[in-house]
C-alpha cells in the first residue's frame, strides 16, 4: 500500500480530513490537480458550529484575530444567532484561501503527504484497496490504498469514475460573484432584494469587495471561462444604477441554483465528502461549512476501520449521519433561493416569515439550521437533552489544572468526562482507554437551565457529539462504548 487512504483534493473538505486521520496516525496521502493554490475564495467565514469545530482541534489561534457577529440572515430575513445559547458566533470574512492555507498547514504539521499538480484520472477496487491512476509531474503512476475519499468539488472525478448517483435539479438563473478593489460601497452583508433583483456586498481583507450580483429572469449559461468584469459591472448598473467600472477586479466567478445529492456517500472503499457529495445555492455560507464538518464526522470512523477496532458499521453511520444533514441542507438553500431570487410574486412569503421570526422560538430554529447547532444524530434511546447533540464548551476544574470540554477533544479521540468522581464508571469504561480519554473533573457553576444541569457523566465522540449520558441514556456505559469505541481489549473486567 502507498497509504492507507488517499484523498483526492485539496479543499476545505480534503484539508480536514487528512488532519483528522493524521491526529490518529493514519497513512494519507492528498492528490491535487492544481500545482498551486489559485488564492480565490469562494467560501467567506465559518457557521457557529465551524467554529466550534476548529476550537474542538486547537485551530482557531492559527486564524489569528478573527471578526465575528451574531447577526445572519435566512434567505435575506434577519436572524438573532445570539439566540443560541453557549454557541460561538459565526466568523464572518475569512476567505476561503486562508482557511485552505491554515488547514494545510495543520495537516503538514502531522504528517499529511499532500502533492499538488498530481491529478487522478481513474479507480477501480482491487481485492482489499482501491487504486488510482494519476498523472503527475513525472508523468502517469498508479497508487494503491485501502481507502479512496472524494473531496474533488462539485464535478468529482472519484463521484463519476465510482457511478455515484447524483440526482437533484439544474441551474436555473445565473449569480456573478467579484472580489474587487478600489470600490467604496456600503456592506450588505445578508443582500438587498431590488426591482429587477438582488445584490450583496461584503468588505475582504485586503482593500478588497466582494459583491454579488442577480438579475431576475435570467438563464444559466455553461461558460468555459469566467465572466468579463465589464459583464458584472453592467449588471451592477443595470440592479443599483452604481458605477462601478473603476474597480480593479481581483477575481471573478459565477455560480447557479442547481442543487444535487450523492444517492450514497459510501460504495465499497469509495467515499465522498464536501461538494463531491452535494451542491447547492451557496445560500448563507454553508456548503464550506458542512463540508468540514462531513470530514471531522468521516476522519475517525475511517481511521478506527483502518486500525482494526471498528467493524465496517462504523463506516457506514457517517452515510447514515450525514446524507440526511446533506438532504436538509439542500431543502433550506433551495427555500432561501426562493426568499432571495423570486420577484415580487414572492413578497407576502416573506413578510409572514418576517413576521414569524419574530418570535424567538421560530429565529433560534431557523439560526439552529443554517448554523449546523441543531444536528442531532441517532446515538440511541433516551431522555438526556444532549443525547445525539453537539456537546457545548464546558469549563473544568481538574485535580491538578483546569481545562475545558474543548480542549480534551483537541487530541481527536473519544472523551469520557467523569463529573461526580464514580470510580466505578472509571473501572467499567478502563477497558476502553487505549481510545477514550477518561476524565475526572468538577464544574464550575452549571445553570438550572443548561442542558448539562445535573449531569453526572458524559461520553464525547470524537467530532464532540454526545453518545452517552447520566443520568438519562437508556443504554448502559459499556454497551455506548462498544456501539462507538469497538470491542474492549481482552482480559479486563466490566
Amino acid at each position: 500500500m502507498d497509504a492507507a487512504v488517499i484523498i483526492a483534493g485539496a479543499g476545505p473538505a480534503g484539508l480536514m480530513l487528512a488532519g483528522e486521520l493524521r491526529l490518529a496516525g493514519v497513512d494519507v496521502i492528498v492528490l491535487e490537480r492544481l500545482a498551486e493554490r489559485t488564492g480565490e475564495s469562494r467560501g467567506l467565514g465559518f457557521t457557529a458550529r465551524t467554529m466550534e469545530v476548529l476550537d474542538q482541534r486547537g485551530l482557531l489561534p492559527r486564524f489569528g484575530d478573527i471578526e465575528t457577529s451574531a447577526l445572519g440572515h435566512f434567505g435575506g430575513i434577519p436572524l438573532d444567532f445570539g439566540l443560541l445559547k453557549g454557541a460561538w458566533k459565526a466568523a464572518k470574512t475569512v476567505p476561503q484561501g486562508v482557511t485552505e492555507t491554515r488547514l494545510e498547514e495543520w495537516a503538514t504539521d502531522l504528517g499529511a503527504d499532500i502533492r499538488r499538480g498530481h491529478e487522478l484520472l481513474f479507480l477501480r477496487e482491487v481485492d482489499d484497496a482501491v487504486e488510482v491512476d494519476v498523472r503527475g509531474p513525472e508523468g502517469l503512476l498508479t497508487l494503491r490504498a485501502a481507502y479512496l475519499v472524494g473531496c474533488d468539488g462539485g464535478r468529482s472525478t472519484v463521484r463519476k469514475a465510482a457511478g455515484f448517483d447524483f440526482p437533484g435539479t439544474e441551474a436555473t438563473l445565473e449569480m456573478f460573484l467579484a472580489d474587487v478593489k478600489g470600490l467604496d460601497l456600503e456592506p450588505c452583508m445578508i443582500g438587498e432584494k431590488l426591482p429587477g433583483g438582488m445584490v450583496m456586498v461584503a468588505p475582504l481583507p485586503g482593500g478588497i469587495t466582494r459583491i454579488i450580483a442577480g438579475e431576475y429572469g435570467t438563464s444559466p449559461r455553461r461558460r468555459a471561462t469566467p465572466p468579463a468584469y465589464e459583464e458584472v459591472a453592467a449588471v451592477w448598473k443595470r440592479l443599483t444604477g452604481g458605477d462601478i467600472t473603476h474597480g480593479e477586479p481581483v477575481w471573478l466567478s459565477s455560480f447557479g441554483d442547481a442543487a444535487r445529492q450523492a444517492s450514497e456517500y459510501r460504495r465499497g472503499r469509495v467515499l465522498l465528502a464536501g461538494d463531491s457529495a452535494h451542491i447547492h445555492l451557496p445560500a448563507g455560507g454553508q456548503g464550506m461549512n458542512t463540508s468540514i464538518q462531513d470530514s471531522v464526522n468521516l476522519g475517525w470512523k475511517l481511521a478506527a476501520v483502518i486500525d482494526g477496532w471498528a467493524g465496517p458499521g462504523l463506516v457506514d453511520s457517517y452515510h447514515s449521519e450525514r446524507h440526511p444533514v446533506g438532504k436538509r441542507l439542500l431543502m433550506n438553500t433551495r427555500a432561501q433561493g426562493l426568499l432571495l431570487l423570486s420577484g415580487p410574486e414572492m413578497q407576502p412569503l416573506r413578510e409572514v416569515l418576517a413576521e414569524l421570526v419574530g418570535f424567538e422560538e421560530v429565529n433560534r430554529h431557523l439560526a439552529g439550521m443554517v448554523s449546523g447547532i441543531e444536528i442531532t444524530y441517532d446515538v440511541g434511546t433516551g431522555t438526556h437533552p444532549l443525547l445525539g447533540r453537539r456537546m457545548p464548551h464546558l469549563e473544568l476544574v481538574g485535580e491538578h489544572h483546569k481545562s475545558s470540554s474543548t480542549e480534551l477533544l483537541h487530541s481527536g479521540r473519544g472523551v469520557l468526562l467523569d463529573l461526580a468522581d464514580n470510580a466505578r464508571l472509571r473501572e467499567r469504561a478502563a477497558p476502553w482507554s487505549a481510545r477514550v480519554d477518561i476524565v475526572t473533573a468538577q464544574t464550575h457553576a452549571v445553570s438550572e437551565d443548561s442542558a448539562l444541569h445535573g449531569t453526572s457523566a458524559v461520553l464525547i465522540r470524537p467530532d464532540g457529539h454526545v453518545a452517552w449520558a447520566a443520568p438519562g441514556s437508556s443504554h448502559d456505559l459499556p454497551m455506548a462504548l462498544t456501539r462507538w469505541f469497538g470491542t474492549p481489549r481482552a482480559g479486563r473486567a466490566l
